[in-house]
């Protein structure tokens, strides 16, 4: 019987890729706008995963609020890429119900704080093991899903709300390093362009006067949250930013950041010697290809007392690469 209570409901919400393109097709063809459908539809799933509610979120603020807008006038202009960056971040901004939602259960339940922790800043590797309460809550309130046998933050607008939400704690935005931010924003942005390469530079200056005689440990479990936190006023309000899930390990993690149409990626590791280096660098220029830039840049943790600080410029198959070492 199809009402068989004891049979599992295993059947998966979430759009796939194909079916987006089908509804964004339809509704291209209907509204007569000539978008870039392969783009858009793989820039929805890239950033949803196919959550239901996400998919129609965007799409909603694209076709009501985007379109029409001063900086896009048309339909045709506002589902670009560009125009759905903008989107991505009315929704990130914006009260729903779903964030609202999201927000209640780290709330009423404390102990999801710490593995969503694990995930986002530490990098972990979770491994699914039925039965943790943490795990199970995490799972059924949509914060994670299964990805073969570990678990993963279920997207990337859940990670960045995740992001922001830790990044916004009191004992955050009270940190030393916040407040250098807040001091140091005004100089990045020139014309309505980020300069990453200095953001990279000021950082370090205060990573080292702040925390430089902390240790090896701090560094591992707290670097890339610092940097996090020094990235979040500077680009706050005009920027976005995510983590690259396939990167997102104890060794490295690729941060994409979004700021007024513009993307920067940025590696960040922990310095294992000039070979993984090197391979860092091979990483890097693949990334720059997939997404058209010639411009990257590295950020790296290094333990050595002999390590030289600072910043340096490279060039890789017609690459640039600045390379930032605290």
């Amino acid at each position: 019987s199809p009402w068989n209570i004891a049979t599992d409901f295993n059947t998966d919400m979430a759009f796939n890729i194909k079916e987006i393109m089908g509804m964004i097709e339809e509704y291209d063809t209907d509204c007569h706008i000539g978008m870039d459908i392969c783009e858009i539809s793989g820039l929805i799933y890239d950033y949803t995963s196919g959550y239901p509610f996400l998919v129609s979120k965007l799409c909603k603020i694209l076709d009501e609020y985007i379109a029409g807008s001063t900086t896009f006038p048309d339909k045709k202009s506002a589902w670009t890429k560009k125009g759905f960056l903008e989107a991505v971040k009315i929704l990130l901004e914006e009260p729903n119900t779903l964030s609202d939602s999201l927000i209640n259960k780290l709330e009423d339940y404390p102990e999801l704080r710490y593995i969503l922790n694990d995930l986002l800043f530490k990098g972990k590797e979770i491994v699914y093991v039925i039965g943790i309460r943490s795990i199970e809550m995490a799972l059924m309130f949509g914060f994670v899903k299964k990805s073969g046998n570990n678990i993963v933050i279920a997207n990337r607008i859940f990670e960045t709300l995740l992001y922001n939400l830790f990044l916004a704690a009191p004992e955050m935005q009270q940190d030393i390093i916040f407040n250098a931010a807040l001091q140091d924003k005004n100089q990045f942005i020139y014309n309505g362009h980020l300069d990453m390469e200095l953001v990279l530079k000021k950082f370090i200056t205060h990573f080292n006067e702040i925390y430089g005689e902390k240790g090896e440990k701090f560094l591992e479990d707290d670097g890339r949250r610092y940097f996090l936190l020094y990235l979040k006023p500077i680009i706050n309000g005009s920027g976005n930013y995510y983590i690259e899930s396939q990167t997102r390990n104890m060794r490295r993690t690729d941060i994409i950041v979004d700021y007024n149409g513009e993307q920067f990626i940025i590696e960040m590791k922990i310095w294992h010697g000039n070979e993984y280096n090197a391979r860092g660098e091979r990483q890097l220029l693949d990334y720059l290809d997939y997404y058209k830039l010639d411009k990257g840049y590295m950020l790296s943790f290094n333990f050595n007392k002999k390590k030289e600080s600072g910043i340096k410029e490279i060039v890789l198959n017609s690459k640039t690469i600045i390379e930032a070492v605290v």
